[in-house]
């Protein structure tokens, strides 16, 4: 991958701010059909990826959903993906002190994995291998100061002194997105009250690509298979009590998280570096204007326990792309927007409906609702097709297949 210097004044048919795993994914979905209109793409990144993949202990990973791994397929960067990929085989949902459990397994759904855990750094080396120079511009490191409305479509104001002007620009900067709020699009926030640990554990037995979703006293927590018989942990809590069992000494820590999780897999042999990330649930009050599309966390970003948010914006940057190319209106048509979000309208909804109910009926510990939670759980492993709707769920498939 390479990158250009920008002149002072240029211009460019698609703009991309924001060059992570969702931007790129776009810019990928994109390529093909965009090389044969002779649209060029310009991904603005602040963030020099890196040229060379170095695997680490502490790397943060992605769940990705089954139907993810579809998307992937199709757009050719499954089989260097899959290297460095575990494949979930089974996901083990529980509540503390409950006997209530169910089991979601690949082989019951008829798929080979319910998902695969791939580490974001693998991820986004595939996506930036994959990109076309001669489509998808890099202007990196760089960074949008200033976004405008300009004729027919956007002027960007780049902080290195340079200006773009793009006929299509695409807001994928993250969830707190800066340039949203300089457009006066508004972002509905509602906080969980809850804190996300993230960290990664290498168990004393072998994984053998199960998941765990566990619900406890304080919150959920989510066990994630990664390669060599390491896991993602999300554990959420309170603030104030995930900054307290960030700061435990290692011993600590791990005694702390076996007495929630149990023995299932052994003992906790090695714990690696933890972040804490503030839990909320995000959503922009638009999502589309006239040659402007907000993408990613910019336009929902949601509570982790469902694994659901990357997946989400995965499936609408392929239905953006669809909709952009099967178009034979100009570049940014406010009609072709509308209809890319009405595509997208019923698979946001179900998705951030399902990942927020779960996440509010597992957050309480109030008597009603927890006998609520244990019912549920029972009635799920007993009722096969509420069980195979909650794998579909989970798949992110939702009655949809990608090929």
């Amino acid at each position: 991958m390479s990158t250009r210097q920008a002149s002072s004044s240029s211009t460019t048919q698609i703009a991309i701010i924001g060059g992570g795993l969702v931007g790129a994914s776009l810019a990928l979905a994109l390529q093909a059909g965009a090389k044969k209109k002779g649209w060029r793409i310009t991904l603005i990144e602040p963030f020099q990826p890196g040229h060379a993949f170095q695997p680490s202990y502490d790397a943060r990973g992605s769940a990705l959903s089954y139907g993810s791994q579809q998307i992937y397929h199709a757009l050719g960067i499954w089989p260097q993906l899959k290297q460095r990929s575990q494949a979930i085989s089974s996901i083990h949902v529980s509540e503390q002190g409950k006997f209530a459990n169910t089991r979601l397994l690949a082989s019951e759904s008829g798929v080979p994995a319910l998902g695969y855990v791939v580490e974001n750094a693998w991820l986004g080396r595939c996506l930036w291998d994959a990109l076309d120079p001669e489509v998808v511009e890099w202007r990196c490191p760089a960074q949008v100061e200033h976004i405008k409305v300009h004729q027919q479509g956007y002027q960007l104001s780049l902080n290195d002194g340079s200006q773009l002007t793009a006929e299509l620009t695409i807001l994928a900067d993250g969830g707190r997105s800066g340039l949203r709020e300089q457009l006066g699009i508004y972002a509905k926030v509602t906080p969980y009250q809850q804190t996300a640990l993230i960290s990664t554990v290498t168990p004393q037995q072998d994984h053998q690509g199960q998941a765990f979703e566990r619900f406890t006293a304080t919150g959920p927590l989510a066990l994630l298979p990664l390669v060599d018989n390491r896991m993602v942990l999300i554990w959420t809590h309170p603030p104030t009590t995930a900054e307290q069992l960030s700061q435990l000494p290692d011993a600590e820590f791990k005694h702390a998280l076996q007495r929630e999780f149990g023995y299932r897999l052994g003992a906790f042999n090695k714990v690696g570096t933890r972040h804490l990330y503030p839990l909320n649930l995000i959503e922009s009050s638009e999502q589309v204007r006239p040659h402007l599309v907000v993408l990613g966390n910019a336009a929902h970003s949601l509570h982790p326990i469902a694994g659901q948010g990357y997946n989400l914006s995965l499936r609408d940057c392929l239905c953006l792309a669809n909709t952009l190319l099967a178009s034979n209106q100009p570049l940014g048509d406010f009609a072709t927007l509308q209809q890319y979000q009405r595509l997208q309208q019923q698979d946001q909804a179900l998705t951030i409906g399902f990942s927020d109910q779960v996440t509010r009926l597992f957050s309480h510990s109030r008597a009603p609702l927890a006998q609520l939670r244990s019912l549920g759980l029972l009635g799920l492993e007993l009722a096969s097709p509420a069980k195979q709707w909650f794998a579909q769920q989970a798949m992110g498939l939702g009655g949809r297949r990608y090929v």
